[in-house]
């Protein structure tokens, strides 16, 4: 690949291939941007305020299993399988969330949506190693980023409009039409993305390790599930589930090593702290902004609509993040913008703490955000494609599959140890801001080790 003419990514011989992965991310963008304005309300309805953290982090774990069968499946079968499967599996999840009269079946739905979402993110960056030249990978990730920018912006305000005019359930029903017009794009082109995998060497993994690493898949996710269930309504003192929890926790740190690169939990040099500084970064941002719609109402007495519109203000950052780190000019410095993204990420979660604690004016979350955004931005696309750099093709779907395992472990991470907190300190909606100090405050020091690993991808 490397030694093709350079293009465009929009150029003719990419187009419709481009179109049809953006079209996948901005499905999965819209979803992950209204839900989160939406649920609030969702959760107020489901009787199941204690429980919010949940909602997000049972889709988190199916999405950990998806993840780790796409990689086995793509380097396999190639990506196409696991991209329609996964299609088809977000749409169902999507339709049975907004169809839920009682919580158990939202959270069914949510880990249905969750499972297609890992196959589809996985084979998506299969697509992407073997169907783009390597100069054009760092374009790719910034465009793909780029169409984060419309479901941010119109995302939580048109989900504000929706829960308010008629239900939060038709947030969940509007997904299900974009998914349709997205499987058929990939259904256009999948001609070109089968092409792409042609030629490419078998893995270096035998059907053994396939198998073994889709059985760990099972382990990892079954273990974060029982994290997630035991930290959801957790309470002071020594309980059944604390024991959960803790067997989660004990399920993770046996299972998570097997499935990531040797030496990443001991920030070792290349790939492993790749790994290491993505789940580290997803692992501060997300457990502080799943939390921030729900500080802003309770807390602030916000409507759900300003909620939405500050979070859609702080993704610009993200966006223009990912756009600087797609320039020609950091080609073989990557590491330096993991480091850079690191520290804008750690400032921004000092800002909301500030804001939280000193009671200064809600907007200034969108301040806040907008610098955490750009340090995800940066760093996030550039371990994206140093990822695939420093792996054959014959690999990529092994090493996309464990990229995005670090990413969603991490986040399930975050958001646990920020569900406990919650769930163990919370008293009555209006005196929590000590709670969410204390959750963000421990973050932001999850953050600062991004700068740490950032030194150490160079090799």
């Amino acid at each position: 690949m490397t030694g093709q003419p350079r293009a465009g990514v929009f150029h003719p011989r990419y187009l419709l291939l481009s179109i049809a992965l953006l079209a996948l991310i901005t499905v999965i963008a819209f979803e992950g941007m209204a839900v989160s304005t939406a649920m609030p309300d969702a959760a107020r309805d489901l009787h199941a305020v204690r429980s919010y953290g949940l909602a997000f982090s049972v889709m988190l774990t199916t999405q950990l299993l998806g993840i780790v069968l796409a990689g086995v499946w793509c380097d396999r079968s190639g990506p196409l399988p696991s991209l329609f499967a996964g299609q088809l599996l977000f749409a169902a999840g999507c339709g049975l969330c907004g169809g839920s009269q009682a919580f158990g079946p939202f959270l069914a739905g949510r880990g249905v949506a969750g499972l297609g979402a890992g196959l589809i993110i996985v084979a998506g960056y299969v697509v992407i190693g073997r169907a783009y030249p390597e100069s054009l990978r760092p374009k790719v990730f910034s465009v793909i980023s780029a169409a984060w920018v419309l479901p941010s912006l119109l995302g939580p305000p048109i989900a504000a409009w929706v829960t308010t005019t008629w239900s939060w359930r038709w947030v969940f029903w509007l997904v299900v039409l974009p998914v349709v017009v997205a499987v058929a794009l990939v259904f256009a082109r999948r001609g070109q993305i089968a092409g792409a995998s042609a030629g490419i060497e078998e893995s270096s993994r035998d059907r053994r390790e396939h198998a073994r690493a889709a059985w760990f898949g099972v382990l990892i996710a079954a273990s974060a599930g029982a994290l997630q269930w035991g930290t959801h309504d957790l309470a002071p003192g020594w309980s059944v589930q604390t024991a959960v929890a803790l067997a989660g926790v004990l399920g993770i740190a046996a299972t998570a090593p097997r499935l990531l690169p040797r030496g990443t939990w001991f920030m070792r040099r290349g790939l492993p702290s790749v790994m290491l500084a993505r789940s580290l970064l997803t692992c501060s941002f997300f457990g502080t902004i799943t939390y921030i719609p729900l500080m802003l109402v309770n807390e602030r007495g916000q409507s759900l609509g300003t909620a939405g519109t500050i979070l859609a203000i702080g993704s610009l950052g993200w966006s223009a993040g990912s756009w600087v780190q797609g320039r020609d000019r950091w080609a073989g410095q990557r590491h330096r913008l993991v480091v850079a993204g690191g520290g804008l990420l750690t400032l921004g979660l000092l800002g909301v703490v500030a804001v939280t604690h000193f009671d200064w004016h809600p907007w200034w979350v969108a301040v806040a955000l907008v610098a955490c955004g750009l340090g995800m931005g940066l760093g996030t696309a550039s371990l994206s494609v140093l990822s695939l750099t420093l792996t054959p093709a014959a690999d990529h779907g092994s090493t996309s599959s464990s990229l995005q395992l670090a990413d969603v472990l991490g986040s399930v991470l975050g958001i646990a140890a920020a569900g406990a907190v919650f769930a163990a300190r919370h008293t009555v909606a209006g005196q929590d801001v000590p709670v969410f100090v204390t959750m963000w405050l421990g973050l932001s020091l999850v953050a600062s080790l991004v700068v740490v690993a950032g030194q150490r991808i160079r090799t």
